[in-house]
């Protein structure tokens, strides 16, 4: 990572020595250490030169906590390290590192976090703070800790206001030449230019107000300043040009309840220079609840996803449908699976999933994980790339 925190570490140190000299204030820790064994098995022949079929790995997520002044105040951290056989998803970041104040009706953080915004299963379009960590995960969940500071403050009758500074933008590391769900050539993310002439220390500020009234959850947001994903464009013969560009996004995320239905959307609009869309999610998810008088709960989710910039989405995700399962058994073990499909109503490519956990005895999960690349067309710019990189993973985590 290129940017300091000596300055950041400084402050909260100073905050952390001050604190631990006041004897009359109570002071509490928390430590938690997760190991992970990952393997990931692409079982079909590579498309590009270089890239492996096996990638066993190793990750590192420490935690620690520490909190004052009855809980007001705290310094929180989270760290993440993967070891890989692909050289750029071998990687460490410092997910969270932040100091926080907390009042009756107002809260502020100071440093590294990170937060999510939105409400559907299928693609998170409001949720822009953070940088996605692109070598984690294919569906964009795993994100880089953010530089910030936010304050948020609460109203009983006008909901919650949040306003966010954003000193700093981090890039997004792509798979390296032995990696899959790659493009041909294999970019690499300080190759990445910038559309302000600040590069990565331009100021970013965002906003977001949200409330529920009754059975409405609804969300608006506005961030102005470097994107978070990059803009490509391709030449005649398929090179690849990216930057990232100074953007305007306002969104609108919001939820309905009714019974057992949960109706969804998310919907942005982004403004620059180089590019102007609009993009929305839509669905529902119905969940039949105790079906088996033990608590097995089972959603049907469906979504439908459009975006304006058509196979150049990076997510590729333009005029597709999602449909799938949340099983839920709500046992000791807290078993859980996701299953579902996108399917694109233009062309011939699918991609499906299925995500599922279980816990063993108090400090033991194994996971299980398959995404499927199905008759994918050609002519998507992006997704195309990943035509041969159906995999499956399984993971084993111990908590302590």
């Amino acid at each position: 990572m290129k940017f300091k925190f000596s300055l950041l570490l400084a402050i909260l140190l100073s905050i952390l020595n001050i604190t631990a000299q006041k004897e009359e204030k109570k002071v509490t820790h928390d430590f938690e250490l997760e190991l992970e064994a990952e393997y990931r098995y692409f079982y079909n022949s590579a498309l590009f030169e270089g890239q492996k079929d096996h990638f066993p790995s190793l990750g590192i997520s420490p935690e620690y906590s520490l909190a004052w002044n009855k809980g007001y105040e705290s310094i929180n951290f989270k760290g993440f390290f993967r070891l890989d056989v692909d050289d750029e998803r071998t990687h460490w970041d410092i997910r969270e590192l932040y100091y926080q104040k907390a009042n009756n009706n107002w809260e502020l953080s100071l440093g590294l976090k990170k937060v999510y915004w939105g409400v559907t299963e299928s693609n998170h379009l409001v949720d822009i703070i953070n940088q996605t960590d692109a070598v984690e995960t294919f569906d964009g969940e795993e994100k880089l800790g953010q530089p910030m500071a936010q304050f948020t403050w609460t109203t009983d009758k006008y909901g919650s206001f949040d306003f966010f500074y954003l000193p700093y933008h981090r890039k997004r590391t792509f798979s390296g030449k032995k990696g899959r769900l790659r493009f041909p050539v294999v970019i690499d993310k300080d190759d990445l230019n910038y559309e302000s002439g600040a590069e990565e220390w331009r100021q970013d500020f965002a906003f977001r107000w949200k409330h529920y009234f009754s059975i409405f959850d609804i969300g608006l947001s506005h961030f102005y300043g470097t994107g978070r994903e990059p803009l490509f464009t391709f030449d005649d013969i398929g090179n690849i040009n990216a930057f990232y560009p100074v953007i305007n996004q306002t969104g609108l995320d919001l939820q309905i309840t009714h019974d057992a239905f949960l109706w969804k959307l998310e919907s942005i609009y982004r403004n620059a220079e180089a590019q102007d869309f609009f993009a929305l999610v839509a669905g529902l998810e119905y969940t039949f609840s105790n079906i088996d008088g033990n608590g097995l709960d089972i959603g049907i989710l469906v979504e439908y996803l459009y975006d304006e910039r058509d196979e150049l989405a990076l997510n590729a995700l333009q005029n597709d449908v999602f449909f799938g399962s949340r099983i839920a058994f709500n046992d000791t073990q807290d078993t859980s699976i996701l299953i579902g499909g996108i399917v694109d109503l233009e062309s011939s490519s699918r991609i499906f999933s299925l995500e599922a956990s279980r816990r063993f005895g108090n400090t033991w999960t194994a996971a299980i994980e398959a995404r499927i690349f199905n008759n994918i067309d050609t002519n998507e710019f992006i997704l195309s790339n990943f035509r041969e990189d159906s995999f499956f993973k399984v993971s084993i985590a111990k908590y302590f």
